[in-house]
Order: C-alpha cells, then structure tokens, then sequence
C-alpha cells in the first residue's frame, strides 16, 4: 500500500475537515504525494465556506514517523536538487496550513517525528495524547531539520529549550511540551481524534471572519513593532464591524442567544 493523505468529513462534525496521514507499515512515513495532496486539501477547504475548521491526524493511532530513511538513501544517489525539491513541496504544505484562514487542530497519538513534529507544530492548535511523543532526531543521523521544526520551536520554547531538543534528538513527553505551552490539550490514548473533532466542531461555531483575521494578526506579531500592530489591530476591527459576522454576533448577544454564522 502507498504512503496517502486521505480526507473525510466525519459525520459527528460536518463542518470540518480531517487529514488523515497514511503509510501503512511505515508508521505514516511522510512522501511527496502526500504533501501535494495536502496543499490541493487546503487550497479546497480554503473555497469551501463549509469547512469551517481542519483535523490533522494520522491512521492506526500513530501520528507521524517523518521522512523515510531508506527514501533519503536513494535521494544521495540522486542530484541534489530531487531532495530541494521535496522540501520545497513540503514548505508549501507546511506554509498553507500555517497561512489557511481556517482553524487547524493537530490530533497526536503515538509519535510525532521529524517532519512528522513540524507538521503539528505548523498547526494552529495541538492535541495529543499523555503518552505521545515528539521528537526532531535529525542530529542524530547527521542530518538537520526541515518543515519548519527550527522555526517553530525557536518561537515556541527559550532558546535553551529549543537547543536541548533539536540538539539532543531524544524523544519529549507530551505531558512535558504542554507544561511549555507547545500541547494546548491532553487526552487519554484513543481518544485524542474525537477530542480534536469536539474542539473543532466549537471553533467552527465561532465567527470565521474573526478566526481568520486573529490568525493573521497573531502570524504578523512576531514581525512588527508595536505601532504597525496596534495600526493593524484598529485596521481590522474596524473592517470586522462593518461586516456580517458582527452583526450577528453583537445582536445574538444582545438577545441572549447563540450566533449563527454564515
């Protein structure tokens, strides 16, 4: 069986769409077919006012292992440039789910490995089991991370941390990245999809215009100064006000009723 990114809209939340990483007898071993799926994936959910939020998880209650090594062994026979290119393919998946207006949930069993980890960490929001692991281990078979794992935990964690990680390669405990704030949820092992599905079926309640916005402005804080994101900020409320969302949700409120959105 081939390494896919299968798709599904579950009946108990409608409004979201799951990503479900498959490779059987990898452990979900990520390749390139999958990430040209998963940029298609975003890129659907962005036109469909439907899907109102996005579940990453993997098949058989295992996340992610990341890169195949045996595929990357073939890649040195290969010019440079074949191996360039997949991580290219991988940046623009990792960018789209970083970059959708969407809410995306990362559902961790099991493990989540390399760029296994860097795909959760490119997700708006984690959920992961107690006992799941993530680990960014390239340093330990001479290589050096991809999809983002840097930069992502260089945001995430004090820079000792992210060292400690990255330099180490030794697995981290999920009860230990949601003391640090990287797992916003933890779950009992086999019940991580469904918590993720029940948090995405809230956020999908929510006003997506608000979402949207909020996920861009958090997106541009790291970047501007203080100035330039109070502009921004006033810029986008006043935008907000003056479109559907707030008058649903301002009336709804005010009528001590849930909002509607469209």
């Amino acid at each position: 069986m081939s390494a896919e990114l299968l798709t599904s809209r579950p009946a108990e939340s409608e409004s979201t769409l799951v990503l479900t990483l498959s490779n059987p007898g990898a452990r979900n071993a990520l390749h390139p077919d999958m990430y040209a799926a998963g940029i298609e994936a975003i890129d659907t959910a962005e036109r469909d006012p439907s899907i109102r939020a996005i579940v990453l998880t993997g098949a058989d209650q295992f996340f992610c292992a990341g890169g195949n090594l045996n595929r990357l062994l073939e890649n040195r026979a290969k010019d440079p440039s074949v191996q360039a290119q997949s991580i290219d393919m991988l940046g623009e998946w990792i960018a789209a789910l970083r970059s959708s207006t969407k809410p995306v949930i990362a559902a961790v069993e099991g493990a989540a490995a390399g760029a296994g980890f860097s795909l959760a960490l490119a997700c708006d929001l984690i959920v992961a089991a107690e006992d799941a692991k993530f680990v960014m281990s390239y340093a330990r078979v001479g290589l050096t991370p991809d999809g983002g794992g840097s930069w992502f935990l260089a945001q995430a964690l004090p820079r000792q941390i992210a060292a400690e990680v990255l330099f180490e390669g030794k697995p981290v405990i999920a009860t230990r990245l949601h003391e640090l704030g990287v797992v916003n949820k933890l779950a009992k092992g086999g019940a991580v999809r469904d918590t993720a599905l029940a948090w995405a079926d809230d956020l999908g309640r929510i006003s997506p215009y608000s979402i949207s916005r909020i996920k861009s402005l958090i997106g541009a804080a790291s970047t501007q100064s203080l100035p330039d994101h109070l502009a921004a900020e006033r810029d986008s409320f006043v935008s907000a006000l003056h479109q559907g969302d707030a008058l649903e949700g301002i009336t709804a409120f005010l009528e001590k009723r849930a909002p509607v959105y469209k």
